[in-house]
């Protein structure tokens, strides 16, 4: 799995995910023609002209060589110091086993990285499953803005990434890595070279550390120094030192 900002090679394959997802959640409230419209004025020929702007940001998701999901945001505010997460689309074909969120994941970083100091995600209120997606992933509604959709008027929630607290933000997930259940804390981050490291527990209520889980390839199995510096055995994904050599002081 690889998550990369998009280019304009990429609009074709964005265009047909867009259409795909939408169609296979939003129908129960969007007409097929609604959809449509849609699709040609968000991804038509003004959408290359997006990608090269500065306070915007669409992150592809790459598995096995296709582009399987994308996510659109950008950066607003008189310091574009607020991150708005617009769209997150998966092929419907490939959703599940933690893909959407780790597109999330890699967007809020993204966004961090761009200068955000607080990020929001914006989605329909009649979508029920997006609305649950960002609820159970550290985020609480913070207000309600009207959209247009076609030529019909849409009311869409705003998310908020809720307090932190000691913690760190609350997206946690459970995942099946090497036959074992672990649950990922997107929260406590570390940078790797090629994706973050992430903290992994055995439980939910994460008061049992277990692993750090490599972001490049989903695998837990690496190795740590006296240092701190982390080599995933898989990828070869590594993680800096955290510690000062005291010999060298």
């Amino acid at each position: 799995m690889e998550i990369r900002e998009a280019t304009a090679a990429d609009i074709d394959a964005i265009r047909s995910i867009a259409h795909r997802s939408l169609s296979s959640t939003y129908t129960d409230f969007l007409e097929e023609a609604t959809i449509e419209d849609a699709v040609e004025q968000w991804y038509g020929d003004s959408f290359a002209d997006e990608l090269d702007t500065d306070h915007s940001l669409v992150l592809v998701l790459e598995r096995d060589g296709d582009i399987v999901g994308f996510s659109q945001s950008d950066l607003v505010g008189q310091r574009y110091d607020t991150g708005r997460i617009l769209w997150l689309h998966i092929d419907p074909d490939h959703r599940g086993g933690g893909t959407g969120v780790r597109l999330l994941v890699r967007t809020r970083e993204k966004l961090l990285d761009e200068g955000a100091d607080q990020i929001q995600g914006l989605v329909l209120e009649d979508n029920e499953g997006g609305n649950e997606f960002y609820q159970d992933h550290g985020f609480e509604q913070a207000g309600q803005r009207e959209v247009e959709i076609g030529e019909k008027t849409f009311t869409e929630n705003v998310y908020a990434e809720s307090d932190a607290g000691e913690d760190g933000w609350g997206a946690v997930d459970e995942l099946e890595v090497d036959g074992e259940t672990i649950y990922v804390s997107y929260g406590e981050a570390s940078r790797g070279a090629k994706a973050p490291f992430y903290s992994a527990y055995k439980n939910e209520d994460r008061t049992d550390r277990y692993a750090l889980l490599c972001g490049n390839c989903n695998s837990i199995d690496n190795a740590m120094d006296a240092m701190g510096r982390v080599e995933c055995n898989a990828c070869g994904n590594r993680r800096k030192a955290t510690r000062w050599d005291s010999s060298y002081l």
